[in-house]
């Protein structure tokens, strides 16, 4: 049985790496850090930590530093903090874990129905989605509906359960599955669960189609910043999250329509011919 000290210790790296994310935030360089410091995302949040707990991120190699940017400079050394790959693939296995820091006290939840799981509770003040979240538009009106924020840590659920981590060259764009009689990777070596989840996870993104999947692949699941997506597939600045509500929205409709279906008043049969 885990000790409350190393499951602290985990719970305060894994609140760091989420905030840290692709994106990076800037901060005092390792050699000036003492006791309290702040970090500070290019987006306005800002997180005040302890630098012990920024050091370790970075000797487990869970986080990497480098020069920040010009800008982004306020006054002494500065340095940007990014997860590293090791980081993120660390936070998927504690997500994955059930005594994991995911599940403590400080949480802000979210319940979400899933036909196929039951009641879902997610936590928002982890999600990747969070940010957008909060984001209001010119009326006041939310960015993304309670629904589409849910749908999306459903499927990110899913494939974290799935264990669908991509191989070298390999891309999880929607294709169709292709089951292999046993074999390294097969689906025979999968759980029931983890099964399940996989196809779950398929059928939700060959729902939404190739367009709109690969950034919800990124976003929701592989915990990519916008402005790293927006890099990697050459689109327009601030694109990336227009394309992710419009994703997510389909991605709502596709979760709710076993629900629609279970709902619709069945007809009453023809009548017999005498």
């Amino acid at each position: 049985m885990r000790s409350a000290e190393p499951r602290a210790a985990r719970k305060a790296l894994a609140g760091l790496l989420r905030f840290l994310g692709r994106d990076g935030a800037s901060g005092p360089a390792p050699a000036d850090a003492a006791g309290r410091i702040t970090l500070l995302r290019e987006d306005g949040a800002s997180r005040p930590l302890d630098s012990a707990l920024l050091r370790a991120a970075l000797a487990r190699g869970l986080a990497a530093d480098g020069p920040a940017q010009p800008g982004e400079a306020r006054g002494g050394a500065v340095r940007l903090y990014r997860t590293t790959p090791e980081g993120r693939a660390a936070l998927r296995r504690w997500l994955a874990d059930p005594e994991s820091a995911f599940q403590d006290q400080h949480r802000s939840l979210a319940a979400a129905s899933d036909p196929d799981l039951g009641a879902l509770t997610v936590n928002l003040a982890e999600s990747p989605l969070a940010a957008l979240a909060r984001l209001r538009g010119k009326g006041g009106e939310p960015f993304l509906s309670p629904a589409e924020v849910a749908a999306g840590e459903r499927l990110r659920v899913d494939f974290t359960r799935a264990g669908m981590l991509p191989g070298l060259g390999q891309r999880w764009e929607p294709v169709r599955a292709q089951r292999q009689p046993g074999g390294a990777g097969g689906v025979a070596e999968l759980t029931d669960a983890a099964l399940q989840a996989r196809q779950r996870t398929l059928a939700a993104l060959a729902a939404v189609g190739p367009e709109l999947s690969g950034v919800l692949l990124d976003l929701c699941c592989f915990l990519k910043g916008l402005a790293d997506v927006e890099r990697e597939r050459q689109w327009p600045a601030r694109s990336a999250k227009l394309m992710l509500r419009t994703a997510l929205a389909a991605l709502a409709r596709h979760y709710e329509a076993p629900r629609r279906r279970d709902l619709r008043p069945r007809s009453a049969p023809p009548p017999h011919a005498p």
